[in-house]
């Protein structure tokens, strides 16, 4: 399997996971300070919405390398 194959697939495949979930969170570490023997930490949760027209754009790039990529061969 080629690289284009991989990069079409996982673009079609991100560009549903974006259409079905329309955003992710992630967690971040903002701050870390040592006081002696303690330790402190925040940790923020980011979340990132997908617009539709990213997902249907992935399917669309993917698609589109996928059936180049087979014409090639």
């Amino acid at each position: 399997m080629g690289s284009t194959k991989i990069i079409a697939i996982v673009l079609i495949v991100a560009g549903v996971l974006g259409l079905a979930y329309g955003k992710f969170t992630y967690t971040k570490e903002t701050h870390d300070a040592k006081i002696g023997p303690i330790e402190l930490s925040v940790k923020d949760k980011e979340t990132v919405n997908v617009p539709m027209w990213a997902g249907i754009g992935a399917i669309v790039v993917g698609a589109g390398l996928l059936l180049a990529g087979g014409k090639r061969a």
